[in-house]
């Protein structure tokens, strides 16, 4: 039994049966379910015993697989804001499928977040999901089913991996060393993703939910928005994730654009350029997306208390400074929670983060403010 699917029987019924000697993998797997569930895990698992088939030394595969250097296992993830594009997957995915494995006797390929596909790149993964060669495998991950297109998700076999349990996830971070108060806070406010539950630990996450209940907070105090600005704190620590990423991508640029003729480098500067632009802008782009839900569920407890629904707060570890606000009026509050969701969605959009922050702050100061 793989470890990495221990708690997922649908994913353990599926997958275990193809990966035994006399089995036979798919072609195609769209692993699917929440963010935190898993899925990264297992696909690296399964991808580590479909290339330790058939080699001299399977166990020197897999630690291979796991360490990344594997040359028949070829790993991505949108270099897009919002989508999927031609360039993530054409000479990566498209044209590699058609070549024989470099050593093994299969080649593997994941793709992350399929559900950002964008159309163009959709279209052109669709014919190899249709007619792979017979020694290519592709593993599809997803944190939304219903946004994979159709025709890419009827061509997979779809395993489905659960979200974890509070608990489960509120252990996992108590064992990356956070308090086990604010594990379980950070638990409840990711509702089951687990990922956005380790985002919110840290030194950067603990920052960006502080800015994030200040913000709440502020809304609820006449004036309070024009005097704290607080919207401006929020976007430090959403763009402090994004510097962090971008750091990390140009030291490993730096690496190998070196690696190129000196006639060869300044093409992939660019190159390494726009990827390091577009995974700054992704960074940035979630990470205020949480913030908005960490502002958003405060105003859900404070709702709860109201209402004595004392069991649904999520904040645990805030108690005391949620009971100081309890008294703001229920409809009110919806009516909050209901302004930040409508700002997330626009976000979509890809409007000004600074102006619709901005706004967003005074349009809850008007709704909630005594």
């Amino acid at each position: 039994m793989l470890a990495e699917l221990e708690r997922h029987p649908h994913a353990q019924a599926v997958l275990e049966p193809a990966l035994a000697p006399d089995g036979r993998a798919s072609h195609a797997y769209l692993f699917h379910g929440p963010g935190g569930a898993g899925k990264r895990a297992a696909a690296r698992a399964v991808a580590a015993e479909l290339l330790a088939d058939g080699a001299a030394d399977p166990e020197g595969a897999r630690a291979r697989v796991v360490s990344g250097a594997h040359p028949d296992l070829t790993w991505v993830a949108p270099s897009g804001a919002h989508e999927i594009l031609v360039s993530d997957i054409d000479a990566p995915v498209i044209s590699a499928a058609s070549k024989t494995p470099f050593e093994a006797e299969r080649r593997v390929f994941v793709i992350e977040r399929v559900d950002e596909l964008g159309d163009e790149a959709a279209n052109r993964l669709l014919k190899t999901l249709e007619e792979p060669a017979s020694f290519v495998h592709l593993i599809l991950l997803s944190d939304r089913l219903a946004e994979v297109l159709p025709t890419i998700r009827s061509r997979c076999q779809l395993v489905r991996f659960d979200a974890p349990s509070v608990a489960e996830t509120a252990a996992a971070l108590e064992a990356l060393g956070e308090d086990p108060d604010a594990a379980a806070a950070c638990a409840r406010l990711a509702l089951g993703d687990g990922e956005r539950a380790r985002e919110l630990t840290g030194e950067e996450g603990r920052a960006l939910r502080a800015a994030a209940e200040r913000f709440a907070r502020a809304a609820l105090v006449s004036g309070e928005m024009a005097g704290s600005r607080p919207w401006i704190e929020v976007l430090s620590a959403v763009r402090a994730r994004g510097e962090v990423v971008r750091a990390q991508l140009e030291a490993r640029a730096n690496e190998e654009i070196e690696l190129y003729p000196r006639k060869e480098q300044k093409r992939v500067a660019t190159d390494w350029g726009e990827r390091i632009r577009r995974a700054r802008r992704r960074v940035e782009t979630a990470a205020l997306d949480l913030a908005l839900q960490v502002v958003a569920l405060w105003y859900a407890d404070l709702a709860a208390l109201r209402w004595g629904a004392e069991d649904l707060v999520r904040n645990v570890d805030r108690r005391g400074a949620l009971e100081s606000e309890a008294g703001a009026d229920p409809q009110r509050l919806r009516a909050a929670i209901e302004a930040v969701e409508d700002t997330r969605l626009r976000f979509q959009l890809n409007v000004s983060e600074d102006l619709a922050c901005e706004s967003l702050a005074y349009r809850l100061e008007r709704l909630l403010a005594a």
